[in-house]
């Protein structure tokens, strides 16, 4: 999983990359121009900032998230080398906000309204996702925002659990894909039409409730 940040007017010439979610026992290691962000307990990297690779990487007049190319990346891990850091970056620009379809739902064993879904994304097997919307039912088309995901709100999907129960991924409200005009109502976003793990259109989107 790889997440890449970068906003020049803010940082200045940073590319904020993240490989894992943050946890609470984490530090830094600097070495030339780049910072790791490693797990304190396994020493596994969560992060990495580079500094004063924004012209070389071709990113200087982007600003926000930035999706990286395998050539970009290769500039990312020989910087990584050069400052004597073993880690190894890779590219990853599949979709992360897919179509999915519910292929079966059932009550969490320890809540009143969350609902644990098995839905196909299109991976080999359906995975497993909580949900707490009213409307969520068996057989719907829904909107999947898989791990590595970024809102429009800013917030980053990862793995995780709800109430104990392991959750990969989030389904969608309108609200929350930030469609124009979506109702304001609790519920999520259900499909008429579209397979499974194919990539959701945004674009398309935009004239759901005209």
């Amino acid at each position: 999983m790889l997440l890449s940040f970068y906003n020049p007017d803010v940082l200045g010439d940073v590319l904020i990359v993240e490989t894992q979610e943050d946890v609470a026992t984490q530090n830094t290691t600097q070495k030339d121009n780049v910072v790791r962000i490693f797990n304190e307990e396994n020493d596994q990297a969560i992060g990495f900032n580079f500094f004063g690779l924004g012209e070389k990487l071709g990113i200087q007049n982007e600003s926000g998230q930035v999706f990286l190319d395998e050539k970009q990346v290769a500039v990312l891990n020989d910087a990584l080398e050069q400052a004597g850091f073993s880690d190894k970056l890779e590219a990853d620009n599949s979709p992360k906000f897919v179509i999915g379809h519910v292929d079966a739902i059932k009550e969490h064993p320890d809540s009143d309204h969350l609902h644990i879904t098995q839905t196909d994304v299109g991976f080999d097997k359906p995975v497993q996702i909580v949900c707490g919307a009213p409307n969520i039912d068996q057989g719907q088309l829904v909107v999947v925002a898989l791990p590595g995901a970024v809102m429009p709100t800013g917030a980053e999907i990862w793995p995780g659990e709800l109430r104990g129960v392991d959750s990969f991924g989030m389904i969608c409200s309108a609200r929350e894909l930030g469609i124009p005009n979506a109702p304001q109502k609790r519920g999520i976003l259900v499909l008429d039409d579209g397979k499974a793990g194919q990539a959701f259109d945004f674009e398309a989107a935009k004239n759901l409730f005209d």
